[in-house]
This record gives C-alpha cells, structure tokens and sequence, in this order.
C-alpha cells in the first residue's frame, strides 16, 4: 500500500509540473489571476461532480470544522499564482525545485513538532542530508 501511495505521491507531482508549464503561458494570454481562476473553477466543477458520484455526505458538518483547517484554500491560489508568475520567467524546473525544497523544509518542522495532529516524526540527519540534497539540486540548476 506504500509503495503505491508513494507512486501516486510522484504522479501528483508530475502534474503540478504540468501545471506550471501550462498555466505560464495561460496567464501570460489571460493574466495571472484569471489563469489561477480558471484552474480552479474547472477542479472546482471536477471535485462537485466526483462529490456527487462518488462521495455521499455522512459526517460532521463542513462548517462545524475549526477555521484553521481551511487554510488551505487560502494557500492553494497563492501557490497556484506564484506558479502562475515564476515559471516562465525562472523556468518549471526552478520553479518546481523551489516549490520542493519549501515544501521539504516545512514539512520537516511540521513532522518534527506534530503540527496539525500529526505524528511526531522526529528531524534526523537523513532527513537533514535529504533537504540538503534538494537545496544543492536548487543551486545545480539555478547555475544550468
């Protein structure tokens, strides 16, 4: 079950490259902000008709839920706008990398400190050595 959550983790990561390669060149004909509307107004539609089908409501109300747990939608448009706007004047490679190393960086003190109840996973060196290796990718191609 890991290794396919882990091959599927991968996948969504080709795509946010995808992602960025196409919504630089949307946002340059349509600007940047409609660009990330239309991004999301078209998984909007995607999410209600998976919803619809294929995830009946049985639980707690959406609004009952704490208001931090939202956050991400407040996250997801300015990631989709820095996208947007960074690849295609750094390039999808740059952009992604950066992308990862942030992510990796938070990810790491998110795990180490449990934020967001989640398990505590304890920076190591490993791990450290990991976003090293991500920060020096980062440089490799920044001088590419």
């Amino acid at each position: 079950m890991q290794l396919l959550l882990i091959a599927l983790v991968i996948a969504g990561g080709m795509g946010l490259s995808i992602e960025a390669g196409i919504l630089g060149p949307l946002g340059g004909e349509v600007g940047d902000l409609w660009a990330t509307f239309s991004i999301f107004g078209v998984g909007a539609v995607l999410t209600f008709l998976l919803m619809l089908f294929f995830s009946p409501r049985s639980g707690p109300s959406f609004f009952s839920q704490p208001g931090w747990t939202l956050l991400g939608g407040v996250l997801g448009p300015i990631y989709v706008v820095i996208l947007t706007v960074a690849a295609p004047i750094i390039g999808v490679a740059m952009t992604m990398i950066g992308v990862l190393a942030g992510q990796v960086f938070k990810s790491l003190l998110i795990d180490h400190y449990g934020l967001f109840g989640t398990p505590h996973r304890k920076i190591n060196v490993q791990r450290l050595y990991a976003l090293g290796f991500i920060l020096a990718a980062l440089l490799l191609v920044a001088r590419g």
